[in-house]
């Protein structure tokens, strides 16, 4: 023991605590964090019973505005998560007495469309003593402040609900927040892609990138064309999502202010797509005849571009979102090159043996048809990387490793809008996978960077 005239190590750490935990302001729990964020010791109590949702009297949007009104049910049972409306329930609540009211303002209505591109999605947020107080200037903004409200409200060890003075100013740093689910390589029923959306609203997310088919199945079931999932999917009745099953998931997107994307990825990844479609593959050669065995689509033969045609058609009835995703990402040239009508085309339109502007010639085709059915195409970086000057615009996805900042300021140099996907895999298995990596990615680190980066 020290003497009593030193200073005791194990005591200074002591009063060092002491003081760090007199001066802790409260933690802030709102994800992620705000633009700007305020907030006081200063605490109320909640009552479920005496806790309601209103309109403001100056909002654009009232009673009957069918996204905020499904809101307000949503979001009672999320912020208070225990609470149900028996009798019982009286006494465990017997200390909040004071009614408490989140009132939210709206500029403009738009309550039965569906979120898009420039879509506004700030909000202002100001809670204090009976009251909170959400302004915005769209729908999707208040469902931004709705969740971060959520995230205030705390409970104590007797369930109790509590939060705390706060000012939230805030808007999103990027305007296409998105998350990818493969339903071909394994399909996933409809509930978990309910619960995915509702995980992706939580975190304030708002694209729902749908890579639907690819070549393993075909699990969309298409009207125009039933033969690619009775034939293409892996099961045809239960392995597939119907119609309807697509309108529930674009409605339980909208609801959460969330746009859906759908991906059909060719001229590879279709395997499973000439189950249903013949003709449709490019038939791969042994020397001089068929072996059997199928590549990309065809590019040479008008049928292609009407059954393409005639899919796209569909894709924008079914989906209202103004972007879809065209793919064209690691197609394998091998089966074009064994085909003598494939090297005779190439021949007949000056491409040389240079499949890459094949390909090229395949993705400008449907991206015009894309443009004429007013939808802007995405596609990966690949097909940038084979037609650098584009003629129409279209947004590129860059998915590669390596100096994906390089190739974000190649396309931005381009006048091109980028999605960033590179540095964000969430599946791949690294035994020391860090959840660390995901927050130290800057992606706008690069030169010449221009305002559509942002995406």
């Amino acid at each position: 023991m020290a003497h009593p005239g030193t200073h005791s190590p194990r005591l200074w750490v002591w009063l060092l605590l002491v003081v760090v935990s007199r001066t802790v302001e409260p933690v802030c729990g709102v994800w992620p964090l705000p633009q700007q964020i305020q907030q006081s010791p200063d605490r109320y109590s909640l009552s479920p019973q005496l806790f309601s949702f209103t309109y403001g009297k100056d909002s654009a949007a009232q009673t009957g505005c069918s996204v905020l009104d499904a809101a307000f049910k949503r979001y009672f049972s999320i912020i208070f998560p225990d609470f149900t409306k028996g009798p019982e329930n009286g006494l465990r609540y017997w200390r909040e007495s004071k009614p408490f009211v989140l009132s939210v303002s709206v500029k403009s209505r738009g309550c039965d469309g569906y979120p898009d591109e420039d879509s506004d999605e700030s909000y202002n947020l100001s809670v204090s003593d009976g009251q909170a107080v959400l302004r915005s200037v769209t729908v999707w903004g208040s469902l931004r402040g709705l969740e971060s409200f959520s995230q205030l409200v705390y409970q104590d060890d007797y369930g109790s609900y509590f939060l705390n003075k706060t000012e939230i100013v805030d808007f999103p740093r990027f305007a296409f927040r998105g998350l990818l689910l493969d339903t071909s390589r394994h399909y996933l029923p409809l509930h978990a892609i309910l619960k995915t959306l509702d995980a992706m609203a939580y975190s304030k997310f708002n694209v729902f990138h749908w890579h639907i088919v690819d070549d393993p199945s075909f699990p969309y079931q298409s009207r125009t064309f039933p033969d690619l999932s009775s034939k293409g999917a892996f099961h045809p009745f239960t392995h597939i999502y119907t119609q309807s099953d697509v309108m529930r998931v674009i409605e339980h997107a909208r609801m959460r202010g969330i746009r859906v994307v759908p991906e059909f990825d060719s001229p590879g990844h279709t395997q499973s797509w000439g189950k249903g479609q013949p003709d449709l593959l490019t038939p791969c050669y042994k020397g001089d005849v068929p072996s059997g065995s199928f590549g990309p689509v065809d590019p040479t033969v008008d049928t292609t571009y009407k059954f393409m045609e005639r899919l796209l058609k569909e894709v924008k009835y079914v989906f209202p979102d103004s972007y879809v995703h065209l793919g064209g990402d690691e197609v394998s040239f091998a089966c074009w090159q064994s085909n003598p009508n494939v090297r005779k085309f190439m021949g007949k339109m000056g491409f040389g043996k240079d499949f890459t502007k094949l390909e090229s010639f395949y993705m400008e085709s449907i991206m015009n048809m894309t443009a004429a059915l007013n939808k802007t195409s995405i596609v990966w970086q690949d097909v940038f990387d084979y037609h650098e000057r584009p003629r129409s615009k279209y947004v590129v996805e860059v998915w590669k490793q390596g100096c994906y900042l390089c190739e974000m300021r190649r396309v931005t140099k381009a006048g091109l809008k980028v999605i960033l996907a590179a540095p964000f895999y969430l599946d791949l298995p690294i035994p020391t996978h860090s959840w660390a990596r995901y927050y130290i990615i800057r992606p706008l680190a690069f030169r010449g960077q221009n305002m559509s980066a942002k995406h």
